[in-house]
């Protein structure tokens, strides 16, 4: 839940400044024509802007979490962030607001990648979705909070008040995580990987203890399997370019890449990030366009809890499959009710076809919730250890790129060519829906070790059904034992069954073990 801050952090600061855009005093403030090509250029800036400085932010972490933890890489991208929201919200003139939200979308960026990488490597496999699953929830909450704080704020007796006081609220997400971290363990999987083996048994002794195994066989079975499998997958190097030089994560890589910027071809940020100017065109005046902007992101957030609580039963892929058809239909539904029914010159527009856009909008993004979450969760658990750093930046790399590229001509085009863009998204996600088909395999309930047999790697040691012991035969775990373990006082042992487990040897009882000292 600490480390979901992070993902609330996001979500509020994304959201922020799209609220500014329902706020009269926003373009007042700024001497902004509302309805001028100009006034459109602008939203576009200040989006694009932060867009690419998540971008950049995105890869940065990479660099950041694999020298220093994943803790650290989130206290650095909190400071970021904290720094840029203050800024944002005290921005005196738009190209003031534009370099300030670059900052502030470096640490975003880093943030949203942080998150998934983190609860994706202290979670077990069966809840890995959930846990994972947890950013989008986490930012989708980020967004629901501020858009209701964004209509309270809009009868503020200040129209500056009403529009600022939402961009500095964004400070409070970044500096209550920053709060937290002191009571956030590193993960183990990265202690492993920079050699602090003691420390990561204890962090993952902590994460398995349960009353029901006693012997810590769960937990014991984990850490054997992530010593082997980060051993082995540390010979294979740990940088950019072997990540495209070896078939394998040269596979993982593009299929990341195609699913992160497949979810943004769907028009969710194009739309979302000018959901009030959309609202707007629908006919709804006032405080109305904010209001409905609390109750699309009230919805979605909702459908998101249910995605994510499902994900580790039907699965990533399954979800996927069902969501793109989907939204391509809801897609094309939406431009042919706007092309029948917004007309701007219409004095008498027909409320029950602007009543049926809203509905369908709204439908848009519950169905987008089958592939936000699940695409999330799959781009950050594909990875092996040593490069999931870098892997997860690539994916959100990738993510930010469709943003920028959706985002940035958003606003001009609603405005000229309307309707017409929805066409293009339902396109789009037919395409998507397609190669999602052909190449993204089904992770659900597996341990992330063992994901690396989806993608042609060798998988070193399975986990046995109940996750208590091996498939493989004891002999071949002592053989690549001797290979890693490095302290005597360890041993590796064969039960009746042929499971096998790395165990101090003080603790070993209560069954007849053929036992073989291991260097």
């Amino acid at each position: 839940m600490f480390v979901a801050l992070g993902g609330f952090t996001y979500g509020f600061g994304f959201s922020a400044f799209v609220t500014c855009q329902g706020q009269p005093g926003f373009y007042s403030d700024f001497n902004l024509d509302p309805a001028s090509t100009h006034t459109a250029h602008v939203l576009d800036a200040v989006n694009a802007l932060f867009t690419a400085g998540a971008a950049i932010g995105s890869i940065a972490q990479s660099f950041i979490a694999d020298k220093y933890g994943r803790r650290i890489g989130l206290g650095i991208a909190a400071i970021c962030a904290l720094v840029g929201a203050a800024l944002t919200a005290g921005s005196v003139t738009i190209p003031m607001m534009i370099v300030v939200r670059l900052l502030m979308g470096f640490g975003l960026g880093m943030v949203i990648c942080l998150v998934p990488l983190y609860l994706s490597e202290v979670a077990p496999p069966r809840r890995r979705g959930l846990l994972a699953g947890m950013t989008v929830l986490s930012f989708g909450t980020g967004y629901l909070v501020v858009a209701w704080i964004a209509v309270g704020t809009y009868f503020a007796s200040s129209q500056t008040v009403a529009w600022r006081v939402p961009l500095a609220l964004a400070c409070v997400g970044p500096m209550a995580l920053l709060c937290a971290l002191p009571a956030i363990p590193e993960t183990p999987r990265y202690l492993i990987w920079a050699g602090k083996k003691e420390q990561a048994w204890k962090v993952l002794h902590r994460l398995h203890r349960n009353p029901r195994d006693a012997e810590d066989r769960v937990a014991h079975a984990e850490y054997t399997q992530i010593v082997l499998q980060v051993e082995h997958d540390k010979d294979l190097g740990a940088g950019f370019i072997q990540m495209f030089r070896l078939p394998t994560w040269r596979r993982r890589a593009f299929s990341a890449i195609f699913l992160l910027f497949a979810s943004q071809s769907t028009g969710i940020t194009g739309i979302s990030n000018f959901l009030p100017v959309i609202f707007s065109g629908l006919g709804l005046t006032g405080v109305m366009p904010l209001v409905m902007y609390g109750v699309w992101t009230t919805i979605g957030t909702l459908a998101v809890a249910v995605s994510i609580v499902i994900v580790d039963r039907v699965g990533r892929r399954t979800l996927l499959l069902i969501g793109y058809p989907l939204l391509a239909i809801l897609l094309l539904s939406q431009a042919l009710l706007q092309n029948a029914y917004i007309n701007p010159t219409d004095t008498n527009p027909n409320k029950g076809g602007l009543a049926a856009c809203l509905l369908f909008l709204i439908l848009y993004i519950i169905c987008y919730q089958c592939v936000d979450a699940p695409s999330f969760i799959w781009a950050s658990e594909i990875w092996p250890t040593p490069i999931r750093g870098k892997g997860v930046s690539l994916s959100f790399f990738a993510y930010f790129v469709g943003g920028l590229t959706y985002t940035t001509p958003s606003a001009l085009a609603f405005k000229n060519i309307g309707w017409h863009m929805y066409l293009l998204y339902m396109g789009l996600s037919i395409i998507s829906g397609i190669l999602v088909y052909f190449i993204i395999p089904e992770t659900k309930g597996l341990p992330m070790e063992e994901l690396a047999a989806l993608f042609g790697d060798e998988v070193m040691v399975h986990l046995t059904a109940d996750d208590t012991g091996f498939v493989e035969s004891g002999p071949k775990i002592q053989a690549i034992g001797a290979q890693v373990i490095e302290f005597e006082e360890k041993i590796a042992y064969e039960d009746e069954e042929g499971r096998g487990s790395l165990e101090d040897s003080g603790k070993i009882s209560g069954t007849q073990y053929h036992v073989e000292t291991v260097n």
